[in-house]
């Protein structure tokens, strides 16, 4: 093997080995499991930063092994992949960290993160899939790992959202299936492309490409949480907030919404997509989605279903951008698969640490809390200015490239859901922020903090720097590296001519 193919089975090593070690760690073993949960998430962050500045100066990572006869699974480090793969590594450490904290004295957490470093493994794989059967591999074993996540608590609760998360999940997963197959079938080939595979089919299949190009979203759309499949993650809130954050930010809907960006781009081409008039159609679909989640999220008491419709809408965003196919709103889709999980992970990260300090749970109880809980409050803050899209938090970024990218190619009712979707953002942040800063605490208000302290360091750090990562998003966006410099990187390189 090249060296090429071996960073690449480390990458996934390095969350596979230690997750599998930690299901046969005793409950008391503390220390090991801690070290182990580090060590892979040290080890994967350093890896990816190895990639990387390779893939940055040209050089390739791809591994290739022979599955079935005419198909092989197929590992590949580009541009695009590595976007995903930087985000789920950075977010992954962080969230490790905030876990190991918040899990601290429960049951179960050799099983916990056990799960937890194997859903990230599939997630990375997801990311750097070659081909639609990698992915498909990948995206199935998404599923298998984070359904003990979702169920950890056990309660009655959380095995009612479990199964209908497992119903929706597996469905959506039969439905890529069928897709993979009949396009199989067709092609010859799954092989992931920056313009896509399917040309050569377009005057004798049109209508077969169409029906599978639906059956293909639907599968990936249920984990996007494309309306009308999005019923299962409301209710999966139930689950511990470092899962929750862990689902919007990092592996599931993430998972989802790169894999439209997949089927688009490199399965069938942005310009084959128009051609067939499916682009349009999965711009109103996620307009959409955008204009729902944000309704229902108006309207929820409870915090992390607030929050839960807030990612129904915010991650349509990303296939909204892929939709309008235009070089400037694709940045702006791609970006915020970035800005997104900064910001989404950091109003999880504060809503855990509200649940677990001040056992707060509903926006009714929220009344005075920021002056008990500052940094969690204005770390919470920083991120919902970022979701209305407010600079110079990273979401004005996305929704700028967005609303240019969108008149640039004639699709100018898109700025009228961009401004609309701000506006229901401001409506159901802003009442949050009014009641934790501006009203005083109801009855004796808060206990004061143990210690003196606000809460634990292990809880409150990893908001506070997902949130000062928002911020730096926006403000440095033109730095090298930066996410809107390397998904320029990625539109030069592989996409779209842009220039």
């Amino acid at each position: 093997m090249s060296p090429g193919s071996w960073i690449l089975l480390a990458v996934l090593a390095s969350s596979l080995l230690p997750g599998l070690v930690i299901f046969a760690i005793a409950e008391r073993r503390v220390v090991l499991r801690t070290s182990l949960n580090l060590l892979g998430a040290v080890s994967k962050l350093l890896l990816v930063g190895w990639m990387l500045w390779g893939v940055a100066h040209g050089h390739a990572f791809e591994l290739r092994l022979a599955l079935l006869p005419g198909l092989d699974f197929v590992l590949r480090a580009g541009p695009l992949a590595l976007l995903f793969v930087t985000l789920s590594s950075v977010l992954w450490l962080l969230t490790t960290l905030y876990a190991i904290g918040y899990l601290e004295g429960s049951p179960h957490r050799s099983r916990f993160f056990g799960f937890f470093s194997l859903c990230v493994t599939a997630s990375v794989g997801v990311a750097l899939a070659g081909n639609l059967l990698t992915f498909l591999l990948f995206y199935e074993l998404l599923t298998l790992s984070t359904y003990p996540l979702v169920v950890h608590r056990g309660t009655e609760a959380a095995r009612r959202a479990g199964q209908r998360y497992l119903a929706y999940t597996l469905t959506g997963g039969a439905l890529l299936l069928i897709g993979t197959l009949w396009l199989y079938s067709l092609a010859g080939t799954l092989e992931f492309t920056a313009t896509g595979f399917v040309h050569g089919l377009v005057d004798s299949h049109r209508g077969a490409l169409t029906l599978i190009f639906w059956l293909l979203i639907a599968g990936v759309g249920v984990k996007a949480a494309l309306v009308p499949l999005h019923g299962w993650l409301p209710q999966a809130m139930v689950a511990p907030a470092p899962v929750s954050a862990l689902l919007h930010a990092v592996a599931v809907v993430k998972a989802g919404a790169f894999g439209i960006v997949r089927i688009v781009y490199e399965v069938y081409g942005v310009e084959l997509a128009a051609d067939l008039g499916l682009a349009l159609p999965l711009a109103v679909l996620a307009s959409i989605t955008i204009l729902y989640g944000s309704l229902r999220a108006l309207y929820q008491d409870d915090l992390k279903r607030r929050l839960a419709f807030s990612t129904v809408s915010q991650v349509s965003y990303i296939a909204l951008g892929v939709a309008i196919a235009g070089p400037i709103a694709t940045i702006g889709g791609l970006v915020h698969l970035v800005h997104q999980g900064l910001m989404k992970i950091t109003l999880f990260f504060c809503a855990g640490n509200l649940a677990e300090t001040v056992h707060i749970h509903r926006i009714s109880e929220m009344d005075g809390v920021g002056r008990r809980m500052p940094w969690t409050m204005g770390a919470f803050t920083l991120a919902a200015f970022g979701m209305i899209g407010l600079p110079p938090v990273a979401g004005f970024v996305s929704k700028w490239y967005l609303g240019l990218g969108a008149m640039q190619a004639g699709q100018d009712w898109v700025v009228l859901v961009l401004a609309g979707s701000s506006l229901l953002n401001a409506a159901y942040f802003l009442p949050i922020l009014h009641r934790a800063w501006f009203r005083a605490p109801a009855g004796n208000g808060f206990a004061p903090a143990a210690g003196g302290r606000e809460t634990g360091w292990l809880l409150l750090w990893p908001p506070v720097i997902t949130a000062a990562m928002s911020l730096g998003a926006g403000m440095l966006a033109f730095i090298p590296f930066s996410p809107l410099e390397w998904v320029q990187f990625i539109a030069r390189q592989e996409f779209i001519g842009y220039d």
